[in-house]
C-alpha cells in the first residue's frame, strides 16, 4: 500500500485494488500537486464539510463514480446531488470492500459553504481509522487536543498518524507532540499547516520533536510505503 500527502489535509491511499482520497481539498489550494481534472478515486473519505476539506469532492466523486464516505449529514447533502454515499457517525465502523473505516472524535465544526454563500450544516466533525491490508491510518481530521486520543492509541495499532499542527484553527505544534504520544503511531506526519499565511508552521521542526524515528515531515507529493 502507498500513501502520498497533498498539501493541507489531502492523503492519497494507494491498495492493490483501489484508490482512496482523504479530503480532496485540490482546485484553490497552492500546496496541492495533484490535478482534480483527471485524478483518479474509487472512494473519498471526508472527514467533515467545511470547504477547505470537502474541495473537489463532487466533481471528482462524479467523473469517477466513486463512493463518498462521510459523516451522516455531510453524505446525505451529497447523496442528495446525486453522488454515490454511504453515511457514518463517531463510533461507528463499516467494512467496505476496500477496507474498514471507523469514525472518531474530532473537536471541530462542520458546514459547507456553497458559491452563493448559503452555509450548509454538515453535522459533526470526526476523525478516520482506515484499515486496509492490514494496516491502519489514522487521519485526525481537524481537531483540538483531547484526552480520549489516549484511547485511540491504546485500542488501535496505528502505522501512520496524520496530526494538524497549523493552529488558530486546529492544535498548534506543541500540542500536536502531546496527540503523537498519545496515539502511539509508528510515524507520525503533520498536516494542516502553510495552506495560508496564519496557519504557518515549521513542519521539519515538529517531526523533530516527535519520539525519536516516528515524526516524518512529508514534503508535497511525498510517497511512503506502508
Amino acid at each position: 500500500m502507498k500513501v502520498s500527502f497533498h498539501g493541507q489535509s489531502v492523503v492519497r491511499v494507494e491498495t492493490s485494488n483501489h484508490i482512496i482520497l482523504i479530503d480532496p481539498f485540490i482546485s484553490g489550494n497552492e500546496q496541492c500537486d495533484l490535478d482534480a481534472e483527471s485524478i483518479k478515486a474509487d472512494v473519498i473519505l471526508l472527514t467533515h464539510g467545511h470547504n477547505d476539506h470537502v474541495g473537489d469532492t463532487f466533481d471528482i466523486a462524479k467523473r469517477n463514480d466513486a463512493l463518498v464516505v462521510a459523516p451522516n449529514e455531510l453524505a446525505e447533502y451529497f447523496g442528495g446531488k446525486g453522488l454515490n454515499t454511504h453515511p457514518m457517525h463517531i463510533g461507528g465502523a463499516h467494512e467496505f470492500e476496500f477496507g474498514k473505516v471507523k469514525l472518531t472524535q474530532a473537536f471541530h465544526g462542520s458546514s459547507y459553504t456553497e458559491e452563493d454563500g448559503t452555509v450548509i450544516y454538515a453535522g459533526m466533525p470526526s476523525g478516520i481509522l482506515l484499515t486496509v491490508e492490514g494496516k491502519t491510518i489514522y487521519h485526525a481530521g481537524d481537531t483540538a487536543l483531547f484526552s480520549d486520543l489516549k484511547l485511540i492509541g491504546e485500542m488501535n495499532d496505528i502505522g501512520l498518524a496524520f496530526l494538524p499542527i497549523g493552529d488558530n484553527f486546529t492544535m498548534g505544534p506543541e500540542d500536536a507532540l502531546v496527540a503523537a504520544e498519545w496515539v502511539n503511531a509508528k510515524t507520525v506526519v503533520p498536516m494542516h499547516y502553510n495552506t495560508f499565511p496564519l496557519i504557518e508552521q515549521d513542519a521539519d521542526d515538529f517531526a523533530a520533536k516527535v519520539k525519536p524515528g516516528k515524526g516524518l515531515a512529508m514534503k508535497i507529493g511525498d510517497t511512503i510505503d506502508l
